[in-house]
């Protein structure tokens, strides 16, 4: 059976044997085969309640998957944009819902100034909401702080361009 991925895409599968294949791309699809003699059958779809019973031991022990958080800062600052500081919140009480043992925190800047800069002033960002969740009394240990200066950016640009979007620290909480 085919299932869709924690990003909600489907991709798809091949079942193949001497006697012939089949493709599969759509979600909570399945094929069977008698044997190796036998071509794959035709995909064919799988209730919830099949899914469930056959699959139902492995699903309740996936782990969820991981929450995305983007916060944006203002330029040349740590200082968080307000609906940005509004989300401080959220991420402190989904870190507390799931009892996450793993977050983290990256920082990302735009093009404009030096590189090398830029690259210190992620990593100040990140650090500055570490600060911030650990004061909320979030556990130090349990956030991973690293930053990609202009390396990665959500916008390309040329140098030395401010971009909004480009200025952030993206959380996961997983």
């Amino acid at each position: 059976m085919l299932a869709t991925s924690p990003d909600q895409t489907t991709g798809h599968v091949t079942v193949s044997n001497a006697a012939g294949s089949v493709e599969i791309d759509t979600a909570n699809h399945f094929t069977a085969v008698a044997d190796p003699n036998s071509a794959p059958a035709a995909p064919a779809p799988m209730s919830e309640a099949s899914v469930r019973k056959i699959f139902g031991k492995v699903l309740a022990v996936e782990p969820p998957a991981p929450v995305h958080f983007v916060l944006y800062f203002g330029p040349d600052s740590t200082d968080l944009l307000p609906d940005s500081a509004a989300q401080i919140s959220e991420i402190v009480q989904t870190i507390r819902q799931r009892a996450s043992e793993v977050v983290t925190v990256v920082g990302h800047s735009d093009t404009w100034g030096d590189k090398e800069y830029n690259s210190k002033l992620s990593l100040r960002r990140a650090e500055a909401i570490k600060d911030r969740l650990v004061a909320m009394g979030i556990a130090e240990a349990s956030l991973e702080v690293s930053s990609h200066g202009e390396e990665n950016p959500l916008v390309r640009t040329g140098d030395n361009v401010r971009e909004e979007r480009n200025r952030r620290v993206e959380v996961v909480v997983r």
